[in-house]
Parts: structure tokens; sequence; C-alpha cells
């Protein structure tokens, strides 16, 4: 287990890594501005935490991104991702959720919204 990565789960990795082979467009799009620490973090896609896969992770400032297609917008599918977010929550890693449309038509305020949330959260950090 990467000690960047507490909460690593390596019976995930094959699933991860097919995800990584297969993302959507949004995704793509996304990953493409979010490489590289283009916002100052290094995010890492499709990371295998706990029970679940996070589109987008950034461990130092344990934040999670999410973009969802359609199958969120259902009544189980909203009910699936409140339960994930809260175990999230209790594991200390906050998370954003954007639509597919949103990432795909306005990455710019996406962007701005992530980097505000990295702002927030390294402004509250206590320096070691």
């Amino acid at each position: 287990m990467p000690k960047h990565l507490p909460n690593y789960t390596e019976s995930l990795i094959p699933t991860a890594r097919q995800l990584r082979k297969e993302m959507t467009d949004a995704e793509r799009k996304l990953w493409s501005r979010l490489r590289n620490n283009q916002l100052g973090v290094k995010f890492r896609r499709q990371v295998p935490f706990d029970k679940y896969i996070l589109d987008f992770y950034c461990s130092s400032a344990k934040l999670c991104v999410e973009l969802d297609g359609s199958q969120h917008l259902t009544d189980e599918g909203i009910e699936k991702d409140s339960k994930r977010d809260r175990n999230l929550k209790e594991s200390g890693v906050e998370v954003l959720r954007f639509s597919d449309y949103e990432a795909l038509t306005n990455t710019e305020a996406v962007l701005q919204v992530i980097g505000q949330k990295l702002q927030e959260t390294s402004e509250h950090k206590t320096p070691s």
C-alpha cells in the first residue's frame, strides 16, 4: 500500500486500470487539465480508495473530484452517491461532484471551483 494513499485498496487495481483505459470524454478533458501538477498539486486518476474507485484524487489536499453521468441522476444513483460521499467524508476526504456535461462544456468553471477548494484546503492546513 502506497504511503501517500493510506486507504489504497489493491483488490480494485485491475478495475481501476481498466477505467483508466476507458475514460469518458469528460474525464479525458478534465484529466488533461489536472495532470502534471497544473493546479499546483498532484492528482491521480481512477484511484482505488477503501471500497471505491475515485475519478480524480489529490492526496495532499484529501480532495476527490467525481464526474457524474446521467445514471447519477436517478433516485438510486443519488442515494448511492450520497452514501459514498458520507463514507469518504468520514475518511477525511472531501468530494466535489460535477456532471459530465459541465466538465465538457464549462471546463474553466469546473477548474475554478477545484482551484478554490484547493486554496481553502491549503489555508486550513496547520504548518508541520
